[in-house]
This record gives structure tokens, sequence and C-alpha cells, in this order.
């Protein structure tokens, strides 16, 4: 069962949303930690290597190095769970929602140490507007690799949309303490800092 089907009530969403919220404080003082403390236990000497070169990247070879860590996030190591990671992002590409959400659950429950399915899972409740199972999955997202720039961008994305705007802005900044020319993050800070939110964080 989601979130959403808790009740009509929008009061109860409102309560469950809070409860997601609260709990999520810690896993956003952990990605905290990660941006400010390299911590080699998430990540292997060539995944390191490749963010290290992403944070350094000079604006005109930072969209390449950021393929270069997205594709080695997206290596489960099973060629079966990778079928289920592209099966998922093509339908979540057409806007097969519903089918994405299949495809990613079953890669979830069949590799849960993997993070890119809960990342990805979490992008396609976005997109369907189930908010509680979307923030559910950036937590464990997040929890597997807390270095996922990407899945921190979401996680700011739902912070403003849920009017936290300052909680928003600080994330976005962590999204460029680790990608420095992360295009989503620099325009929403930019748009947050014009409306005089974020200009002292």
């Amino acid at each position: 069962m989601d979130l959403l089907e808790f009740g009509p009530s929008p009061v109860t969403f409102t309560f469950v949303m809070l409860i997601k919220i609260v709990n999520l404080k810690h896993t956003v003082a952990a990605v905290g930690a990660v941006v400010l403390l390299s911590n080699p236990v998430f990540a292997q000497d060539r995944l390191d290597e490749l963010l290290e070169t992403l944070r350094t990247s000079p604006a005109e070879q930072a969209r390449a190095a950021e393929r270069d860590v997205e594709r080695e996030w997206s290596r489960s190591g099973s060629a079966a769970m990778d079928l289920l990671l592209k099966r998922g992002r093509d339908a979540l590409a057409v806007g097969e929602f519903a089918e994405a959400i299949d495809h990613f659950t079953a890669l979830t429950d069949h590799a849960p140490e993997f993070a890119e399915g809960f990342h990805a899972r979490a992008t396609a409740y976005y997109r369907a507007d189930l908010y509680g199972p979307a923030l559910a999955d950036l937590e464990r997202a997040l929890e597997l690799n807390p270095s996922n720039f990407n899945a921190i961008y979401g996680l700011a994305v739902m912070f403003e949309d849920l009017k936290d705007t300052r909680r928003a802005a600080d994330l976005y900044r962590r999204v460029l303490a680790l990608n420095p020319h992360h295009e989503g993050a620099e325009k929403a800070l930019e748009k947050l800092k014009s409306e005089g939110i974020g200009r002292t964080l």
C-alpha cells in the first residue's frame, strides 16, 4: 500500500508527509556529512576517482564526467538487474509510470542493496505524483549511496514543492558541492536567491 492510499483526508496525507520529512532529516544530515568528508566506505576506488574528476572538471568537460559517474552507478553487477533498470527507464521515458514502477520494484526486490534501483523508482513515483513513496525511496537511495547528487537534487525539488525552500536551497548547494556544474541545481538555486532565499546558507 502506498502512502497516498491511507485515506481521503488531506489532513491525513499532510500528517504522513510531515512524518516522512522528519524522518528524512537524518538522511539530509548524512548527505551533508558526505559532502564535507570524503568517505571511501561508500565507493570503490574507481568511483571515488570519477567523482573527484567531476568535482574538478571545467564546465566544458563536466557533462562527460557526469555521464561516467552515472554509468558507474547504473551497474548492478547483474545483467538481469541491469535489464530491469533499462526497461524501467524506457517505460519512464514514454510516460508509462505504472510499468516503470513495476520494473523498478522487481529490481529493488531482487537487488535491495542497489541504490540506483531506489533512485529510479523514486523518479517514477514522483512523476506519478506519489510523493510519499518517492520520499521513502530517495531516503533509501541516499542511505545506500550518499554521494548520489541526482537523488539529492530530487530530494531538493520535493522540499521545494513542499514549500520548505530553505532546506531545498541547502540541498541544492550540496548537489553543487559534489557536481559543481549540475545545471538543474544551479538554476534552482539562482531562482531561490532571486526570491531572497538561500543567500546566507
